[in-house]
């Protein structure tokens, strides 16, 4: 498989977006779009760290099932949850029923609600300036960088769990904080001059 390949519907995307349909919808539609609000960014933060040591597939065909039994990740809502709601999760066979990972979900909105300046404007305070030139192939493309490591130790200093440098630099490119498609990517920011 090379790094870029071009669909059926001819358009030239990332290989890893063209593997599958629900890739390919996530791929063009949202990974790497620009995305801000508190609990939008909450629960892109929820999933990415409910991915840890899974397919991200997993979750993405999970997400209807994990957006209902987290109540829409509203923050407010989640941070509100108690023992009966953790069991209810626990019991949730839609979602990833991990014990460690469903109460990092819970601290993380109560951890959220203390933000001062809110969750968006802090992760978003870490994005790097735009890259010159998007990367040629995947191995132009880190695991993590400084701007992640420093995000992952800032949300740990307030309470944050499951958010190390990887999974913080998995959220960035998910949500646009970096663009990481590659050059010639119909989806990538390189299209159209942008």
């Amino acid at each position: 498989m090379t790094d870029l390949v071009t669909g059926a519907d001819g358009l030239p995307r990332c290989a890893w977006g063209a593997s599958t349909p629900d890739y390919a919808a996530y791929h063009d539609e949202e990974w790497g779009r620009p995305l801000r609000g508190d609990d939008a960014l909450y629960e892109r933060l929820t999933l990415e760290a409910f991915q840890s040591g899974l397919s991200w597939l997993t979750i993405l065909r999970k997400r209807p099932a994990f957006r209902r039994a987290f109540d829409g990740f509203r923050i407010e809502t989640v941070a509100g949850y108690g023992e009966a709601e953790a069991a209810r999760l626990l019991a949730d066979v839609g979602i990833v029923r991990n014990r460690a990972k469903i109460e990092a979900a819970i601290a993380n909105a109560r951890a959220a609600l203390e933000l001062s300046e809110g969750l968006s404007a802090l992760l978003w305070s870490y994005a790097p300036p735009p890259r010159p030139a998007p990367p040629r192939s995947f191995a132009d493309v880190p695991a993590l960088t400084p701007e992640s490591t420093a995000m992952a130790k800032a949300l740990k200093k307030r309470g944050f769990r499951f958010v190390g440098p990887t999974t913080a630099y998995a959220l960035m490119q998910a949500t646009g904080m970096v663009d990481d498609h590659l050059a010639g990517c119909h989806a990538g920011g390189d299209r159209a001059g942008v």
